[in-house]
């Protein structure tokens, strides 16, 4: 198939999609390999890297596709995977993915990795570098620099990605899109997204009371690419989210959902512009602290977007977080839910307005009562399962193989979406960066007040140097990323 047809557009990606309502008909992968190819099943062979907490989710979704079989499973914590374990007592287990991918990559066809967001790209680019399909939970990154690298590496090595942000392959976004498509509220020039998250502790200290590691716990490979700092409670399963040296706060966690369906109606790609105002701002250390290791409670954060292939103009997206909310529209009735109620979108375009909730979930035009009233063609192919196809639907394109078979959140458009979260998480780290005052008295905060200019071909802060060195993480030892761009 010639390099053209192989690539993967989000111009066509919701319209080819192949798992449509009537399904998709496995075809055996020696007969999509040519001429002696020899496949060992007609099963994706899956190793799961990452097994307890939503990686125990993702394996066993997998496995209900029935065309998975799991073969492998890795996880630095034994307690967090005592259920996967149970659920596939014939799964080989490892706590080193590295050892796991060094050992057994001859023995699996595909990765899934639902780690801590810090360990996403070194485990995802190993496993793509030995030529296997991979799932990654989102965000796809915990740098911006890492998006870009795991998505030239997809098109590199070829292999079959999907970004576990699951409303990709919902049917509220392809309804929005076919609103849009058909010009009912014109043309979109700004979006909000907002969300209740977080819901784990942000704005904090970090403990200065250490703790025994628990005996199931292997704290080193826990930390991996991330500084070493000794164990303290209530940091792991799940609280390392609003943590910047392992998490991207409530923009890594929620923004992929609820972003997503801007950069697919719209035909976003990368941001141009960022700019941001947080909650509980620290004006120094007397005034409730100062905490740049911890994300903040809440923040609001505007990216701007240049003129695309699907908007007649520049589109501005507010994130907001912590609770924020959006003024209500006028077209919404004042006891009607806005979004989901903790959670939504809203379009804004130059003749109406639309909203959803997250995964892009009760698409509603404004006021409500045009939802119903209003009738477009069904013009893009709904995924089998819906958000729950998303994961059936990676399985099948990998066993199709690459280029065969079109998936919702290839790394091709997950990378540019991560991206842009990432970049407003550059936004609000520059604002909380303090820089002593030359009468040594107090600190002066240079970001604060900035729109952050993004040059995307450098991957560089092009009016604020100070912003860049969270670009581009440096790894503890043991842990890299080698791959040029």
């Amino acid at each position: 198939m010639p390099e053209k047809k192989n690539r993967l557009t989000r111009r066509n990606f919701l319209k080819n999609t192949s798992l449509t309502a009537a399904g998709f008909m496995i075809v055996p992968r020696h007969v999509l390999g040519g001429k002696g190819y020899t496949a060992p099943s007609d099963k994706l062979i899956i190793a799961g890297i990452g097994a307890g907490g939503k990686g125990q989710s993702d394996i066993a979704n997998f496995y209900k596709s029935g065309k998975a079989e799991i073969a492998f499973l890795c996880d630095v914590d034994d307690r967090m995977a005592t259920t996967s374990r149970k659920n596939f007592p014939k799964a080989k287990y490892y706590k080193d993915w590295r050892e796991l991918l060094d050992k057994e990559h001859k023995n699996f066809d595909a990765c899934s990795v639902s780690t801590p967001d810090h360990t996403h790209a070194v485990a995802t680019l190993g496993a793509m570098e030995l030529g296997k399909h991979v799932y990654v939970q989102k965000p796809l990154t915990h740098d911006v620099y890492e998006s870009r690298v795991l998505a030239a590496a997809a098109k590199r090595y070829k292999v079959v990605t999907q970004m576990g942000n699951q409303g990709a392959s919902g049917e509220g976004v392809r309804q929005l899109r076919e609103w849009y498509d058909a010009g009912v509220i014109g043309d979109v020039h700004t979006v909000y997204c907002f969300t209740d998250r977080p819901v784990w502790p942000q704005g904090i200290p970090w403990s200065n009371v250490t703790a025994p590691v628990p005996a199931e716990l292997d704290w080193d490979l826990w930390l991996g690419t991330a500084p070493y700092k000794d164990y303290v409670n209530k940091l792991v399963p799940f609280n390392w989210r609003g943590w910047w040296d392992y998490g991207t706060g409530a923009l890594g966690d929620m923004g992929c959902h609820i972003v997503e369906p801007a950069f697919s109606v719209l035909g976003l790609t990368y941001v141009n512009s960022v700019q941001a105002s947080v909650g509980s701002v620290y004006v120094d250390e007397f005034q409730r602290g100062y905490f740049p290791e911890s994300c903040p409670p809440s923040s609001h954060v505007i990216m701007k977007f240049p003129k695309g292939a699907r908007t007649k103009g520049p589109v501005e997206v507010h994130w907001m977080d912590g609770g924020i909310q959006p003024m209500r529209p006028d077209e919404l009735g004042p006891n009607e839910i806005f979004g989901d109620g903790g959670n939504g979108v809203l379009f804004i375009g130059t003749k109406g307005k639309m909203m959803c909730g997250t995964y892009a979930e009760n698409p509603q035009l404004l006021p409500t009562s045009k939802t119903k009233e209003t009738k477009v063609p069904q013009k893009y192919p709904r995924v089998k399962g819906g958000a729950e196809g998303h994961y059936a639907q990676w399985v099948e394109a990998a066993i199709a193989g690459y280029g065969n078979m079109e998936v919702s959140s290839p790394f091709e458009i997950a990378g540019p979406l991560t991206e842009a979260l990432l970049m407003s998480n550059l936004a609000i780290r520059g604002f909380d960066i303090r820089v002593p005052k030359q009468n040594g008295k107090g600190y002066n905060y240079p970001g604060r007040y900035l729109e952050l200019i993004w040059d995307p071909k450098q991957m560089k802060v092009t009016n604020f140097d100070l912003a860049n060195q969270f670009v581009k993480r440096t790894y503890r030892e043991g842990y890299s990323l080698n791959f040029k761009l």
